[in-house]
């Protein structure tokens, strides 16, 4: 792999649940690269995560014409998944703004704001109450 230099400003930030991604995008042949480590091997060779990552290259065509290049931290396999969606889907309308128009009808531009909610005191889980016992 050819030594890059990352810029600031060609990050493709994505967030989910606890799931951050930073993407970069690379003229390439289509290969997927998490954390230094080798896409299918990071997502345990699982292809509704990958299905998921390609989904903005593929509706644009050109899944075969970059590289992606991502550091992920935090969460799960799919919180991460989709926060590399997103940030794939960011980095493209940075490349180019015309791609804006296709990727946003198929929800590929909207941050997914659902996370955990926290557990409330008394309660076992979040909402989860214990036992009614009336004797």
């Amino acid at each position: 792999m050819t030594k890059l230099i990352f810029q600031k400003e060609n990050i493709g930030l994505g967030k989910r649940k606890q799931a951050v991604a930073r993407v970069f995008l690379v003229p390439g042949e289509g290969n997927l690269i998490i954390n230094k480590v080798s896409g299918n091997k990071y997502l345990q060779y699982n292809d509704t995560y990958l299905t998921t990552i390609w989904a903005p290259l593929k509706t644009l065509k050109i899944e075969k014409q970059f590289d992606i290049l991502t550091f992920v931290k935090g969460g799960g396999l799919t919180g991460q998944a989709e926060a590399i969606q997103l940030g794939v889907a960011r980095q493209l309308c940075q490349i180019n703004e015309q791609n804006r128009a296709s990727l946003k009808p198929f929800g590929f531009l909207t941050r997914d704001s659902r996370i955990k909610e926290r557990k409330k005191y008394g309660l076992r889980k979040a909402r989860k109450a214990p036992q009614y016992s009336k004797r």
